[in-house]
């Protein structure tokens, strides 16, 4: 009898330890997204700008060359969030299928949000079980605004001291620490949303004077720059020409020695945003190091649109670091920004819908330390990613659907499922990429047909040439849209034969 129950413990401690190791083995996972920030503005993607933490990221991890978001924050959010375009989820209500975080959550995750929200009810009511940030589309960096929340109560943000980056970082942080004090055996979901650097154009000014002056060539010789870094880091093939700019960019040299100085200070103020918050990442990072679960951390970086033209400068009369100013850049800069790409924010051309991805996780990525991946990806991977690396099931029925695909595969130097098409869609801009095909339409005007295989810049318009396949991939586009995507008759009315002018400012 004696030896049964010996027996009986070795097996049951052998079980024991089994799932635990088994608990353990399971990564934490991070996203984090960036607010209107441009395919070529982080060092790792041929920006200039210092961003050392994300781009040692890279150097040790695996960067994505064609991932996409969808041109607009909400939607972008609500893609990411549910593995779903737009209005197969409910849009903004979230009201078809679950969130990751209520996916994980009963896989025995801890899940954390962190930062904007930009839809309608609160991370508290769908599966977060923490959450600081805002509820708004845009903030005050310096005051913050009535929708700020911690943890499903409104959060009062101090009078002095208070950046928003800075606060979502620390946040971050303590949540983590309070969930490993909690549940030191839970991995965790940690959706980090900074608000950087999406306008007004706020930093301390200790970031913006370190780039105070260096725009002075302009945008012009910006894009070129970073153009010709591209190209040497193999992120793109270099017989894609570089695009031209568009009808509404100012040639520099036609500015006043007034107007390049004006230029110059808000690009300043911009870079100090995107440098501020990569400090942060890098006191994430330190703080996963800290605890020793750094290794087993995987972190996903990328950006809910391309960079934004609008130009809405109120208060320039006021510095970047004073709170009651309210910048923007606008058209000249988003064309950098978007580097070698046409377009912009809510466009669905390449400028407009292309995404940094940076992927770093040492415990379980196979490839080789700083490979550049040319997976064609989109924000609705990362649900089923997750759902594969948390080995989680999808808890959808009815009409939740998943679209995206897991990239966990291309991770392990295995073979990978690829998507059957894409689908873009915002206002009167839509788009869908079948393979190498993509056809694509700016502002309610005529379906245009790109290879984007040979030209990603999308400068040799094919329309004409192949009008079949025109047709036949915006006849997709149109089923699509009114049998997945839900949209109105009006949301899905045929393009115009004409293009649409450019507004002078975005």
């Amino acid at each position: 009898m004696k030896l049964y129950l010996n027996l009986l413990l070795s097996l049951f401690l052998v079980s024991y330890s089994f799932n635990s190791l088994n608990a353990d083995s399971r990564p934490n996972i991070i996203i984090i997204m960036a607010d209107d920030l441009g395919y070529a503005d982080l060092g790792c993607y041929g920006g200039e700008i210092k961003t050392p933490v994300l781009d040692s990221l890279a150097k040790n991890g695996v960067r994505f060359s064609q991932f996409y978001n969808t041109a607009k924050c909400h939607s972008s959010r609500v893609d990411l969030l549910t593995g779903m375009y737009c209005g197969q989820a409910g849009s903004s209500k979230l009201s078809v299928g679950p969130t990751i975080a209520e996916v994980l959550k009963p896989a025995g995750y801890k899940t954390i949000m962190v930062g904007k929200w930009h839809l309608d009810r609160e991370p508290t009511d769908k599966g977060f079980e923490k959450y600081f940030g805002h509820l708004s589309g845009a903030t005050n960096f310096f005051t913050g605004d009535q929708t700020f929340r911690l943890n499903g109560k409104k959060y009062e943000v101090p009078k002095s001291g208070f950046y928003t980056t800075d606060t979502k970082t620390d946040y971050a942080i303590r949540f983590i620490n309070e969930t490993l004090e909690e549940e030191k055996k839970k991995p965790f979901f940690l959706y980090l949303a900074y608000n950087a650097p999406h306008y007004p154009l706020h930093a301390p000014k200790e970031e913006v004077m370190k780039y105070r002056g260096k725009y002075k060539k302009g945008w012009n010789e910006l894009r070129k720059q970073r153009y010709s870094r591209q190209i040497k880091m193999g992120l793109i093939q270099k017989d894609w020409a570089l695009s031209p700019a568009p009808e509404n960019v100012r040639k520099w040299e036609s500015l006043n020695e007034k107007e390049k100085d004006w230029e110059d200070f808000r690009m300043a103020a911009y870079a100090g945003m995107v440098d501020r918050m990569d400090q942060g990442i890098g006191k994430l990072v330190e703080a996963l190091k800290e605890k020793n679960i750094f290794d087993n951390t995987i972190l996903m970086f990328c950006s809910d649109n391309g960079a934004c033209p609008f130009e809405r400068t109120q208060g320039a009369e006021k510095m970047p670091w004073d709170p009651e100013s309210y910048w923007t850049y606008d058209t000249g800069w988003a064309h950098a920004g978007n580097t070698p790409f046409r377009w912009y924010k809510q466009n669905q051309h390449e400028g407009g819908i292309s995404s940094p991805l940076i992927v770093h996780w040492p415990k379980g990525i196979k490839l080789d330390k700083g490979s550049i991946s040319d997976r064609v990806g989109h924000l609705v991977d990362f649900m089923p990613t997750c759902l594969e690396l948390a080995d989680a099931k999808y808890t959808g029925e009815g009409k939740a659907k998943l679209m995206g695909k897991s990239f966990v595969s291309t991770l392990k130097k295995q073979p990978d499922e690829s998507h059957d098409f894409l689908y873009f869609h915002f206002g009167n801009n839509r788009a869908i990429r079948k393979g190498k095909w993509k056809v694509v339409s700016a502002r309610g005007g005529p379906w245009e047909l790109y290879d984007m295989d040979k030209d990603r810049t999308e400068l040799n318009d094919l329309s004409k040439t192949q009008p079949a396949l025109t047709k036949e991939l915006a006849v997709l586009w149109y089923q699509f849209a009114k049998n997945s995507d839900n949209l109105s008759q009006k949301q899905r009315r045929p393009v115009s034969n004409k293009s649409q002018p450019w507004r002078k400012r975005g």
